[in-house]
């Protein structure tokens, strides 16, 4: 339960809000020196021939960038047997379409990575009535070398995932990796991130912090318990139209 709203007279809320917007501004100055740091990370030649299933046929990671110098992947939970894809994968997902052609307009491409057959994302992608670009990584390691699918042993001992060994992780995990490209075609990766690390990437979460209730899932029995595909929540529209 949230307590109850301290009400006040407008010249005390705005001594409370000016204080608040010092701590607003502290944060945004924390963040960009964060930023900044990111952007030094070194990068990690690729070495490995990655190639993937997409709806133009067999690519490189270096074709999947198009004419960009920069790669933002979403690691999408699909598995190769799973019906559908994650639920908060497609959280993440519904904040996409929107921002890639500003994404373009910075020299930067995005893709979704998933394990599943291609068919299968094609399909799913036209249920949520989303366009983004979606492939298959069936038949490569690319999803295990960054960290978010794991082996039948992992599964059922430990792998590492978010930079650290964790017990059981399951088939599939959430990520975003970014790459680059130089002008001899070589790639890097550059950045991944991982659990907590993808929050930025949610529109939805980024309105929630702002509400009066905030996220609101303090009471329930996991943090996104709440949460539905957009196409399953009582009386949702389809997508598909």
């Amino acid at each position: 339960m949230h307590p109850a709203p301290e009400v006040t007279d407008a010249s005390t809320a705005l001594a409370a809000r000016l204080e608040l917007l010092e701590a607003e501004k502290a944060l945004t100055r924390q963040r960009e020196d964060v930023a900044r740091r990111r952007r030094a990370l070194p990068w990690v030649a690729i070495e490995k021939q990655y190639e993937f299933d997409t709806e133009q046929g067999r690519r490189t990671l270096a074709e999947l960038f198009g004419d960009k110098s920069q790669l933002f992947v979403q690691h999408f939970m699909f598995g190769p047997d799973w019906d559908e894809g994650c639920p908060s994968c497609s959280f993440w997902a519904d904040s996409f379409d929107g921002t890639l052609a500003h994404l373009a307009a910075r020299d930067v491409a995005f893709v979704a990575v998933s394990r599943a057959p291609l068919a299968n994302l094609i399909e799913y992608r036209t249920r949520m009535g989303w366009s983004f670009p979606w492939v298959s990584s069936a038949d490569s390691s690319f999803n295990f070398d960054f960290g978010v699918s794991f082996t039948e042993d992992e599964q059922a001992g430990t792998g590492v995932y978010n930079y650290r060994d964790v017990d059981q992780p399951g088939e599939e995990l959430p990520g975003f990796s970014f790459f680059a490209r130089d002008d001899s075609g070589k790639v890097f990766h550059t950045y991944s991130t991982y659990a907590r690390g993808l929050d930025p990437m949610n529109a939805a979460y980024q309105i929630l912090d702002l509400a009066p209730k905030g996220r609101d899932e303090q009471d329930l029995p996991w943090s996104m318990a709440w949460l539905r595909r957009h196409d399953s929540y009582d009386d949702a529209p389809s997508a598909r139209g």
